[in-house]
């Protein structure tokens, strides 16, 4: 069966169309076709046929009908002014092929194809073909006994990669990604071709097209919402999957009202001045929120909103509470925040629940004693709370979902809800989307990163209360970072989790990553150092003529934020740098904490003010299950902060390196056994293929999700160029 995208005909598809497609998904796993489907190019091809050559043809359909066919002798008899059968097909695909501007050494074979009239009928009905002209076929090439094959339109010539990509760039508008919306290295060869746009690799455009019919109002879907689940590596094109089906959804179903939710402000800003680039404007059937502020939009308004506490004040009245009830039990204030943070990231439970809900992934256990006081003592923080006419951000979630539960709150209905980085959105976050959905033909949509976020940490999507099974990509090429700049935080990842177990992670695809600069790492004697550095080196950056827009800053600390962006300013002229969270997308430098840089990227990239993590790691006040679990969360922090940058990545650092830190980098020779337990992960997660090329049998290491790299597959010519 050929490979065909997408692989579900389109409701709206014509009927001769719908017959053809089938004819064509029926052929040979070495063919690759791709339907047109971009609505906003009305005048194109129905399809494009590649095989595993590399050579092409061009499809256009045709609805004509038999009585509609007279001879060519007929028409020239009558001198008819009524337009010949296939005039209007030969004119599209000629004007088509001839905004491609092909040298005269790469050709197109093009094809009329007539479903409801016989082969002799249709060739009986003009003159002559002339050179370049389309070839015609009638109905029995579309007919499983046919004697016509699909090959003989083909050229015996493939069309070079570069040229196959300029051809897919035309056909598939909808796939194709704008130069300034990514931060890949340019190729030499690509730009001297003139191509500097981009396209999205079959991984990505299969996940963009899988699904994308839904039910009629008049239909229910059996499990009440149709999921599709995207799992993929830092780099590997998930937001932009996520805005190239919001962009195919909106414009095959306009009347529809989309919700685009993400975790934080500036990967909401960003994500809708992409969209905007792509569209043209922010259409009003699409609301773009981060869940918090989409609670906060919804919130009833017979109930006041309570801006919820800062960290500082909220930290304040934890400590207070902890002193009060758990001070001499074994259970830290450490251990308490996090299980209260637990506690209201699930839907609402009674003490019994409590006492048997599975707590498995985390990090620490309690007895059913150490339970009760748990619970307890998060009452008694809530009555705190109370009493101060206070919330803190995990009451927000909490409250909707009561609020809708008893009916003080309608909350609105969307047909198609799309989420990134949901591997940080909670349970009751998940419900309250789930709730949100048109209970006949809602969607789901989500991308996520598992090694980001909480699938590492013994929780899964069913406890989230979605069934992934069937509903899965996996994505594991990362095409936004440098195979140096992966491998640094792929090592960092595993010498500070080192048990991690492999099906925590997905594992990216790091021997078909672009070579970059080696990461740099700059030592300095103090924070105040630290953020002078960094500034002088951003304004020498932007001085040898580097966009603004092109540096993200990421600091572990808030008020570091607030001194960086004042020490560019000082250099650089006021606005010179901001924080996303504060300004949608603009030529401005960006500064962010990492815990907002979730989403982003950018071509070069500097961490700031690590020391603070590592600290925070070495404090005497945490048990060794709460270090464990810190030193957890901030590697994934780390990982997910250096798969930001595009080309260069700049780590500082005040005082002296930490061991881990000059081994990632290379700085300090491993023991051999390390070096093999570390390499040796990495091995086991790629399959050892072979590919005869040329006569001579190679061998090499490819992941067992892609394609096999033989020159003679067809994946090779369309997206390693």
């Amino acid at each position: 069966m050929a490979h065909i995208l997408p692989d579900t005909p389109p409701q709206t598809m014509p009927k001769e169309v719908l017959r053809v497609f089938r004819a064509l998904k029926s052929l040979p796993d070495t063919f690759y076709v791709w339907h047109h489907l971009a609505p906003w190019q009305v005048d194109a091809p129905d399809f494009l046929v590649i095989d595993e050559h590399g050579r092409t043809l061009l499809i256009k359909v045709s609805s004509a009908a038999s009585d509609q066919v007279s001879t060519a002798a007929q028409m020239l008899l009558l001198q008819s002014d009524q337009k010949q059968l296939g005039q209007n097909e030969n004119a599209l695909l000629e004007k088509f092929v001839s905004t491609l501007k092909l040298p005269a050494e790469q050709c197109i074979e093009t094809l009329v194809i007539f479903p409801n009239i016989h082969n002799k009928q249709a060739n009986a009905s003009r003159l002559e073909r002339r050179a370049g002209e389309p070839h015609w076929v009638g109905k029995e090439i579309i007919q499983p006994d046919s004697d016509l094959a699909w090959n003989e339109y083909l050229l015996s010539t493939p069309m070079d990669g570069i040229w196959l990509e300029k051809l897919r760039q035309h056909f598939t508008p909808e796939i194709v990604i704008p130069a300034e919306m990514t931060v890949r290295p340019p190729i030499e060869r690509r730009i001297q071709a003139g191509l500097t746009n981009h396209l999205l690799d079959y991984d990505q455009e299969t996940a963009v097209k899988t699904d994308l019919e839904l039910p009629g109002d008049d239909q229910s879907l059996p499990n009440d919402l149709r999921l599709n689940i995207i799992n993929g590596v830092a780099g590997s094109g998930k937001t932009l999957i996520l805005l190239y089906r919001l962009r195919l959804l909106y414009h095959l179903y306009p009347d529809k009202k989309f919700l685009v939710l993400t975790h934080n402000r500036p990967l909401s800003r960003d994500m809708e001045g992409r969209f905007a680039r792509l569209e043209g404007r922010s259409p009003d059937n699409i609301e773009w929120r981060t869940f918090n502020g989409w609670c906060y939009h919804h919130w009833p308004k017979q109930s006041k909103w309570i801006e919820p506490l800062k960290l500082g004040a909220r930290k304040k009245i934890i400590e207070e509470t902890w002193r009060a009830h758990l001070q001499n039990s074994s259970i830290s204030a450490h251990m308490f925040q996090n299980e209260m943070d637990w506690l209201k990231d699930q839907i609402p439970v009674l003490r019994e629940e409590y006492l048997t809900i599975d707590r498995r992934g985390r990090g620490f256990r309690l007895s059913e004693e150490q339970r009760q006081r748990m619970f307890d003592t998060s009452l008694a923080y809530q009555l705190s709370l109370e009493k101060r006419g206070a919330l803190d951000w995990g009451d927000v979630p909490k409250l909707l979902w009561q609020f809708s539960e008893t009916g003080q709150v309608k909350l609105p209905e969307y047909d198609i809800i799309l989420v990134d980085e949901a591997q940080f959105f909670a349970p009751l976050w998940m419900r309250l989307i789930q709730k949100s959905l048109n209970p006949h033909n809602g969607h789901l949509f989500l991308v996520a990163d598992p090694t980001q976020g909480f699938l590492g940490r013994g929780a899964s999507w069913k406890s989230l209360g979605l069934e992934a099974r069937g509903h899965t990509h996996n994505l594991r090429r990362s095409y936004r970072t440098t195979r140096e700049i992966m491998q640094f935080a792929t090592l960092l990842y595993r010498l500070r989790l080192a048990d991690e177990k492999d099906d925590d992670i997905l594992v990216p695809d790091l021997l078909n990553m672009p070579n970059g600069a080696i990461p740099q790492i700059i030592t300095l004697t103090s924070p105040q150092d630290e953020t002078a550095r960094v500034a002088n080196e951003v304004a020498s950056l932007v001085k040898q003529g580097f966009p603004k827009k092109h540096l993200l800053l990421l600091h572990t600390d808030g008020w570091g934020v607030k001194n960086l962006i004042q020490a560019i300013d000082d250099r650089l002229g006021k606005n010179a740098a901001f924080d996303p969270k504060d300004k949608y997308p603009g030529d401005y430098i960006r500064v962010t904490t990492i815990n907002a840089g979730a989403g982003l990227e950018s071509h070069i990239v500097f961490l700031v003010g690590l020391r603070l993590l590592f600290e925070e790691e070495q404090s005497l006040r945490l048990s060794d299950e709460e270090r464990e679990e810190l030193i957890r969360d901030n590697t994934r922090k780390l990982y997910m902060a250096a798969t930001r940058a595009g080309q260069r990545l700049v780590l500082t650092y005040s005082g002296e390196l930490p061991e881990v830190l000059k081994s990632a980098l290379g700085m300090k020779a491993m023991p051999g056994c390390q070096i093999w337990k570390i390499c040796s992960k990495f091995l086991l997660c790629f399959s050892l293929s072979f590919a005869i090329q040329g006569g001579n049998l190679s061998c090499f290491f490819s992941p067992p999700t892609c394609f096999l790299q033989d020159r003679k597959n067809l994946s090779l010519l369309l997206y390693k160029i």
